[in-house]
């Protein structure tokens, strides 16, 4: 990440009278958005703004709540002096953050019984991330219905559709995946797990498992030196 990525500035702007938030990366952008910034996406730029229609006492509680936020966690920002304060928020890991775990443990698994497992937690009937999600648009659809203004119904109608055809059919899909990875219990080809062993069996020094080697690592302290190998079992050069 460029280090112009971890600089925004948060002010109000002279021509609008707007309080805008410009730069960052979407990790700002992110905190921006939790702290009630909406996004502005022009030709040549995004940048957020906080909503329409709020008092300056509302304008400078939630600019400052911002600043501490991306402060918290070492963003660097240049903010009027009005929303300039010591004020720091702890940072919590958001919801979206907890779910796209499941994707590291993708990354990361090795046979069809780990995928199956973290994609029942998309598609649990009860109680997955997916039926979870329709739940929320389907509270957001009877929400919208009884809102009052002209284009009210046709977003809930929409929202309603999302969830009976879209999200219908994502979760359709992937419970058929989850089931057949189930079903398989294979490993992966290219994802077996290594001890970094020779076997026992193998009579020649110089053989190496077709792992490729882990990335390099800057050494932090001084490195005891290896001790002895079992002779069950040699360890790879």
């Amino acid at each position: 990440m460029a280090l112009a990525d971890r600089c925004l500035t948060l002010g109000r702007d002279e021509h609008s009278g707007e309080v805008l938030a410009r730069d960052g990366d979407p990790e700002a952008h992110s905190i921006l958005q939790r702290t009630g910034f909406v996004p502005v996406v022009r030709l040549h730029e995004t940048y957020h703004r906080l909503p329409v229609a709020l008092d300056a006492a509302e304008e400078r509680r939630l600019a400052i709540r911002a600043v501490a936020r991306l402060r918290a966690v070492r963003y660097h920002v240049e903010a009027d002096e009005a929303f300039d304060t010591e004020t720091r928020e702890p940072h919590y890991l958001p919801l979206g953050s907890q779910v796209a775990h499941l994707a590291e443990q993708i990354h990361e698994a090795t046979t069809s019984d780990e995928v199956s497992d973290v994609l029942t937690e998309l598609t649990a009937s009860h109680d997955g991330v997916l039926i979870a999600l329709g739940e929320v648009l389907t509270a957001a659809a009877a929400f919208y219905s009884d809102l009052g203004q002209a284009p009210d119904p046709h977003t809930a109608k929409r929202l309603q559709y999302l969830v009976e055809h879209r999200l219908g059919v994502i979760w359709s899909d992937l419970t058929h995946m989850r089931n057949d990875l189930a079903d398989r219990h294979q490993d992966h080809p290219q994802r077996r797990a290594c001890a970094a062993e020779v076997g026992p069996d193998e009579r020649e020094a110089s053989a190496v498992c077709a792992c490729p080697p882990p990335p390099p690592r800057l050494a932090t302290s001084p490195v005891a030196p290896p001790t002895a190998p079992a002779p069950a079992a040699r360890p790879r050069h």
